[in-house]
């Protein structure tokens, strides 16, 4: 997709990143009911939600910063 400039990668990135965090969110919390009622467990299970949301962010905003 050569023809797409930079201003509209940012454009369709910045959408993207919107819905998936809306969709992340909403799969995270939904499944929360499913933690054990324990403190350890909450904690590191919303740690580890907490840091997994960027993983698949990272190869998007290198999309949205390629080329000029």
């Amino acid at each position: 997709m050569a023809f797409v400039t930079a201003r509209v990668r940012k454009l369709i990135g910045s959408i993207a990143i919107l819905v998936f965090l809306c969709v992340y969110v909403w799969f995270v919390a939904s499944m929360s009911i499913f933690v054990p009622d324990n403190r350890a467990a909450e904690v590191l299970y919303y740690a580890v939600t907490g840091i997994c949301w960027g993983l698949p962010i990272f190869p998007l905003i290198s999309w949205m910063n390629r080329g000029r």
